[in-house]
């Protein structure tokens, strides 16, 4: 039971680590909160809020494993790298990938809402 709950701090504190540091974390936590509220406003339906949940779920995760692949890139080499740069951009693009894709999907969910 103790190595659970450990687990869980250490989860905890890498949420705090990423709310901290990441600005772009901060900003789509906002944003996830407006679209959670429009969701309560509108009256989302159960397969509405679930779809609307993983697309958060998505995004939030891909900027937290794009921050855990950028520190380890910039441990390895502080300088700057040609390889270690086509590593951040492809991350940066993986995330970009998933916030377009949650976006048009969250476009779709609310556009029955508003049109």
């Amino acid at each position: 039971m103790k190595k659970l709950i450990k687990s869980f701090q250490w989860a905890l504190n890498g949420l705090r680590t990423v709310w901290e540091q990441e600005t772009n974390f901060r900003i789509e936590f906002f944003i996830a909160v407006l679209g959670v509220g429009a969701g309560a406003v509108l009256g989302f339906t159960a397969l509405s809020w679930m779809i609307l949940i993983l697309c958060i779920t998505a995004v939030l995760a891909a900027e937290m494993v794009n921050t855990a692949v950028e520190d380890i890139c910039d441990r390895i080499e502080p300088g700057h790298d040609t390889l270690i740069g086509k590593i951040k951009d492809i991350m940066a693009g993986f995330v970009l990938i998933v916030v377009i894709g949650a976006s048009i999907v969250i476009i779709i969910l609310f556009s029955r809402f508003i049109l």
